[in-house]
């Protein structure tokens, strides 16, 4: 599989022969500047939650591709009210067959409402299954123990893990989910955007390499092989 990061927690995974791109928030993010959104390919987009670090460009990649959107059930709702033609919405538990595999809502601690103020339900991740593998994105979240059942249920080839703390899971959670999930490979997303959730690059590497995990931390528009 190839992944491809834009930036915060925007990222693309080709899997079972669709680009899969999660939560872009591209057009607003200064780190970004040099990625194109208009020129950003998507057959689905996944949305974890309302906030708007997450939902800024569904909307018109969506339009211009005609991609599917899969979100928790009041984001996606939200989302057709804006025009989008194809939405998938759905609920936390739940999955669905998909043409790249299959995808599963997984719970998430976080907040979530939209952008206009909207009630955006409960945050999630996913845990998507494909012919090339399978992986969990967990979206913006704290730890819970509660990731022990997705690595009881799927065998994962990777994580992608929020490593900013602050808003979400740090580095040090971060390794402790990669646990409970079954893995060894994290991606890490939504660091430095901001100033709350600035990352010691070299601390967070160190960090994983001692505790036995790989950490990769890709330049935004660096595409990998995972």
């Amino acid at each position: 599989m190839k992944l491809t990061y834009y930036g915060h927690a925007c990222f693309a995974v080709e899997a079972g022969g669709k680009t899969l791109l999660f939560d872009p928030f591209i057009t607003p993010n200064p780190l970004a500047e040099k990625i194109d959104a208009g020129k950003i390919p998507a057959d689905f987009i996944l949305v974890s939650h309302g906030h708007g670090d997450h939902v800024a460009d569904v909307v018109a990649i969506a339009t211009r591709t005609g991609a599917t959107v899969i979100a928790p059930y009041e984001v996606g709702c939200w989302f057709e009210a804006k025009g989008v033609k194809r939405v998938q919405s759905m609920n936390h538990g739940g999955g669905a067959e998909m043409p790249f595999g299959r995808v599963k809502l997984s719970a998430a601690v976080h907040s979530s409402s939209l952008p206009d103020g909207s009630y955006g339900g409960n945050p999630c991740g996913f845990v998507v299954e494909s012919p090339d593998g399978s992986f969990y994105y967990s979206g913006d979240t704290a730890l819970t123990s509660d990731m022990r059942f997705i690595g009881e249920q799927t065998k994962l080839r990777f994580a992608v893990l929020p490593v900013g703390d602050f808003f979400t899971m740090g580095i040090d959670d971060a390794l402790r989910a990669a646990d409970l999930v079954g893995v060894t490979r994290i991606v890490g997303v939504h660091y430095d955007t901001f100033p709350p959730i600035k990352l010691d690059h070299a601390a967070a590497l160190k960090a994983a390499e001692a505790d036995g995990k790989e950490l990769l931390l890709p330049k935004i528009g660096e595409t990998i092989e995972i």
